[in-house]
């Protein structure tokens, strides 16, 4: 098997620019591991800073960092993911991009294209798929074991948008985000319903921006079908004040629920994060399943960072790819399609 572009040996990351907070998570993660060669930022006085934090460079010339790179970390703004994975993949460096893969479905199929060009490695971030709890649903589907599943719920979203300075962040731009919560949060359930089911046939959506009144949609429904007849309800907000259960499995034989694993669930839900019903069991109560979700674990965003960089020093492909990065902002754009024509959209596969 030929090793892509940017793998093998030891790491070397720049991460590019800190808009997105996950840089804080990421950087953690390569400063202790020896791998962090500096930072470059289109804000330089956000980019000292950062390096002043870390210990590292601040570069003002990207060019500077690539040549001190063998891999790059991309959060910026979404909008910028684009032209920073071009840049980056036509140096054959490897690259870690921070969710969503684009701001616009031609952005998505421009870093598709560039990715494909050079042969280089490249991880998609979606943290749900380290997840013991997202492990034990996939085993779960795997091996049938709660029949046909006819019903999936999943609800994603965080309370920041009831901060008063949350209408600032370039989160709310659509220009530089690409749309709101069902976008930034409903993408991580969109990923998670593709990885356990594959990829849907169509979806009904709504969208609101009623209760916060930002530019984007603070809350996004969407209703995927599935080849298999499976319906499959994502619901992201950006105003979960609290919450609880947040996946919801329910099959002909069993139903399983799944809390802690958002942030609206994390703090607030101290126990009994996986609980499972089966038909054939002999007492009509939940049995608590012995797996705690990463977000109580700690280290959640880390995943991504730590992962990355043990692919490039053994050479291996990422677990998460630039394709499953492609179809998870296709459901949520056909998503955006069905909410604003009110109409069900197709999903391209």
């Amino acid at each position: 098997m030929s090793i892509a572009r940017g793998a093998g040996g030891t790491p070397r990351v720049g991460v590019l620019s800190f808009a997105h907070y996950h840089a804080n998570f990421w950087s953690e993660v390569f400063a202790a591991r020896g791998a962090l060669a500096g930072i470059w930022d289109p804000d330089p006085a956000r980019g000292r800073e950062a390096a002043g934090r870390f210990g590292t460079t601040s570069f003002d010339d990207i060019g500077e960092l690539f040549a001190r790179c063998n891999a790059v970390a991309i959060c910026s703004t979404t909008n910028a993911h684009a032209p920073l994975i071009e840049r980056a993949a036509a140096c054959g460096l490897a690259i870690l991009c921070e969710k969503p893969l684009g701001a616009s479905l031609d952005d998505c199929e421009r870093s598709a294209r560039a990715v494909r060009a050079s042969g280089v490695t490249f991880m998609q971030s979606f943290p749900k798929r380290f997840d013991p709890a997202s492990h034990y649903l996939r085993e779960l589907v795997a091996t049938h074991d709660l029949g046909r599943i006819a019903l999936v719920r999943i609800r994603h979203g965080h309370f920041y948008g009831l901060q008063p300075d949350f209408k600032d962040r370039w989160y709310v731009d659509p220009v530089l985000s690409g749309g709101g919560a069902l976008l930034d949060e409903g993408v991580h359930g969109a990923d998670l319903l593709a990885w356990l089911f594959g990829m849907p046939e169509s979806v009904t959506a709504v969208v609101s921006s009623a209760a916060l009144g930002l530019p984007v949609e603070d809350l996004g429904i969407a209703t995927f079908t599935f080849p298999s007849g499976l319906v499959a309800e994502l619901t992201a907000s950006f105003g979960f004040v609290a919450a609880d259960v947040s996946i919801e499995l329910y099959g002909t034989e069993g139903t399983v629920l799944v809390a802690g694993v958002d942030l609206a669930s994390r703090d607030i839900t101290h126990d009994g994060y996986v609980r499972r019903f089966r038909n054939d069991q002999p007492e009509r109560r939940w049995q608590v399943v012995p797996v705690t979700p990463r977000f109580k674990l700690g280290a959640f965003h880390e995943q991504n960072a730590a992962v990355f960089l043990d692919c490039i020093e053994h050479g291996t492909p990422p677990p998460v790819s630039i394709d499953d990065g492609v179809r998870a902002f296709r459901m949520i754009h056909a998503a955006y399609e069905a909410a604003r024509t009110g109409r069900r959209q197709r999903i391209i596969p």
